[in-house]
């Protein structure tokens, strides 16, 4: 018999064996000073594309002073215990009703950290006897939910309707024998692509398949459709889908998330997660927070408006000179270039310390070998220039990806 963290100590998976390289540099670096679009980094001011703040509302002075007038009064701790037990409060409904009206559905449910709730929700809402549906590329926490499934599920292609509509049968077919239902879930947004879900041909399939649709919207909240409702509002089907998700973590510039449906759904949710049951309620300080951010979203769309002049411009400045950024048609901004990970880094450290320009990189085992995708996100915080200035720097490092120059100092560090 092997002790347990012999293999842990010998392999560190595949993120991990870069660690010594990689650490406190390229993994889990330290961002420093107000958030925005210039911020400090290993001392130095860069340009930063790395920031989930889409609308900029992390440092703005009302966001700011809503957030700690709520702490000077509440403090941090209130309320104490489970909303079941004894964390529960007006500003808690005040706050669902509101989220719950945003994106018309008809009740909400708060729930403390996004991938928590999502992995706590689909776990509550399916049976052994019930199929899951879902994207190839769905998020993390969307994955993490479907292994706790008892039950069967079914992966699709990504985005492939053909794909979807096969699995469809297939889960059909299963859930006649066991007497259960489906659900398929998709992602609003695929973060890393920045493509939508196709959310419009997935509500046709209801017309031929009986199941029932989970989108999870994190970037699409706030930044899609006319009044910023997301992915389901700009696509004319946001009344189709059967469960809504959306975290705070983004447009929002917060902590927490919350699930939105039929007023029957959101109440069997509430009694039966059990990420929300036996854990402490959401501070009240980060729930008045989020009403006065919510607040401004609804009132004050010139946020969003400056938010796609940005995106716009990067997009189409990246495509004129040349880069691919897949088939983004969203505010995600990913730059696909070929290359391994050493070579990732070698490029990633010029960037950063001669260009100043920081931006997520992403790697094999998220994405396949070979692969480097550079991804922007851009905010309302951004300006023209901003982008004149990434472009520039893109155009300089993607020459020496090319001609081999991050091979060579790649192969030393390595």
């Amino acid at each position: 018999m092997k002790d347990l963290f012999e293999r842990i100590i010998e392999d560190k998976g595949p993120l991990g064996n870069w660690a010594k390289q990689a650490e406190g540099y390229f993994v889990f670096p330290k961002l420093e000073g107000p958030i925005s679009n210039r911020m400090f980094f290993n001392g130095k001011k860069v340009l930063t594309w790395s920031i989930n703040d889409y609308l900029g509302l992390a440092s703005r002075p009302e966001v700011i002073k809503a957030d700690a007038d709520a702490a000077a009064e509440y403090g941090l701790a209130y309320p104490m215990g489970a909303r079941m037990m004894s964390g529960h409060t007006d500003f808690h409904e005040q706050l669902e009703r509101e989220c719950a009206e945003f994106v018309n559905k008809e009740s909400a449910y708060l729930v403390n950290f996004g991938y928590q709730g999502m992995v706590s929700a689909i776990d509550a809402l399916v049976s052994k006897n019930d199929i899951i549906v879902y994207d190839v590329d769905t998020h993390a926490c969307i994955i993490d939910g479907v292994r706790l499934h008892p039950g069967k599920r079914f992966v699709y292609k990504h985005n492939d309707v053909e794909s979807m509509e096969k699995n469809l049968k297939r889960a059909e077919r299963l859930a006649e024998k066991t007497g259960g239902g489906i659900l398929l879930i998709s992602e609003g947004v695929f973060g890393m692509r920045g493509e939508q879900g196709k959310l419009r041909e997935i509500v046709a399939l209801k017309e031929k398949y009986n199941f029932r649709l989970l989108v999870d919207d994190a970037h699409g909240f706030g930044t899609l459709g006319k009044t910023g409702a997301g992915t389901g509002e700009e696509q004319g089907v946001q009344d189709e889908i059967d469960v809504y998700f959306a975290t705070f973590a983004k447009s929002m510039a917060g902590v927490g998330a919350f699930f939105a449906a039929d007023k029957d759904i959101i109440q069997y949710l509430q009694y039966n997660m059990r990420s929300q049951m036996f854990a402490k309620s959401l501070p009240l300080a980060m729930v008045k927070g989020a009403l006065k951010r919510l607040d401004m979203i609804r009132t004050m769309p010139e946020l969003k408006d400056k938010l796609w002049i940005i995106v716009n411009a990067l997009q189409s400045g990246l495509k004129n000179n040349g880069f691919d950024i897949g088939s983004t048609n969203t505010c995600v901004t990913p730059v696909y270039l070929k290359g391994e990970i050493p070579e990732a880094m070698a490029m990633v450290h010029d960037l950063r310390e001669n260009h100043g320009v920081f931006c997520s990189i992403v790697v094999y085992p998220v994405i396949p070998k070979g692969l480097i995708i550079l991804r922007l996100i851009p905010t309302a915080t951004h300006t023209l220039e901003d982008v004149d200035e990434t472009i520039t720097a893109f155009s300089d490092i993607r020459e020496k990806l090319e001609n081999g120059t991050y091979k060579k100092i790649g192969a030393e560090m390595a």
